[in-house]
């Protein structure tokens, strides 16, 4: 008998704001720090890239934000290197512990946990407020849901409703239904075989996908080489045809972030997937 996927511990509140001092209207917040790629992005697609001082190595983009300073991770941040940019406001993700630290101190603090698409457009229409921009916000969600709604119009009818495995990580940990990107591949058609019941993003015994057959997979191209080596997979649907969605680093990070390119990420999902067999 094939063993289960090991059950994540269920999350923290999908969306927590925690105002560990009261942000200011948005005149004041002319030097912001971002602890995480998807706020980044999404400062920036509010118009507001220009306020940001620093950032997590990870956050690369847009333009001059790879040249900011850069304090630390997104689990290892700096307080002492944030602290040293006199920030008027930081954006913490999901993993940073910060916040109180940060309090401390006297800076502003807003944290974001973002799992699903109903958290992103949550955390874009917080951001407007922050920054004054609502009216924007609001903007920017409904194009996101125009460029799902065009990336799922784009899936040809071959591929709607075939079973799809998505794996993120060593383990292999997959990201489940119940995630954005699960969200996403429902958005597009797809089915994912790995169902939310079994937490956000669950370690996944190999056996239990041998036995669930996907006829699609994606993943990070490192980690999707060796597919027809890994015992009982080359009998799967998806490796027997060449049906391998296998990203590059690039791809891979935007798939992976819930931030305001989910469209984006959407649109390319769908392009890998009409170039397969």
């Amino acid at each position: 008998m094939l063993a289960a996927p090991e059950r994540a511990q269920r999350p923290l509140p999908l969306l927590a704001l925690l105002g560990c001092l009261a942000a200011g209207p948005a005149q004041a917040q002319q030097r912001i720090v971002t602890v995480s790629p998807s706020l980044t992005d999404a400062v920036c697609a509010l118009g507001y890239c220009d306020r940001i001082v620093g950032t997590d190595r990870y956050s690369t983009g847009p333009g001059p934000v790879a040249n900011l300073p850069k304090i630390g991770g997104m689990a290892d941040a700096s307080i002492e290197r944030i602290a040293a940019l006199h920030p008027d406001l930081v954006l913490l993700g999901p993993r940073s512990r910060l916040d109180e630290r940060l309090a401390e101190l006297g800076i502003p603090v807003q944290t974001f946990v973002v799992r699903t698409h109903a958290d992103q457009q949550a955390m874009l229409r917080a951001l407007g407020r922050t920054l004054g921009e609502p009216a924007r916000a609001e903007a920017l969600i409904a194009k996101i849901e125009r460029e799902l709604d065009a990336a799922a119009a784009r899936l040809p009818a071959r591929l709607r409703g075939r079973s799809v495995y998505v794996e993120i990580g060593l383990g292999p940990k997959a990201a489940s239904s119940a995630t954005f990107i699960g969200e996403t591949l429902t958005r597009l058609g797809l089915v994912n075989i790995v169902g939310g019941d079994l937490g956000l993003f669950p370690k996944i015994n190999p056996e239990w996908i041998v036995r669930r057959r996907p006829e699609l997979i994606v993943g990070p191209a490192a980690m999707l080489s060796n597919l027809a080596q890994r015992p009982g997979w080359a009998q799967l649907p998806a490796v027997q045809g060449g049906r391998v969605c296998a990203l590059d680093a690039e791809r891979m990070a935007l798939l992976e972030r819930p931030g305001p390119r989910l469209g984006e990420a959407a649109q390319m999902l769908v392009d890998c997937l009409r170039a397969l067999p």
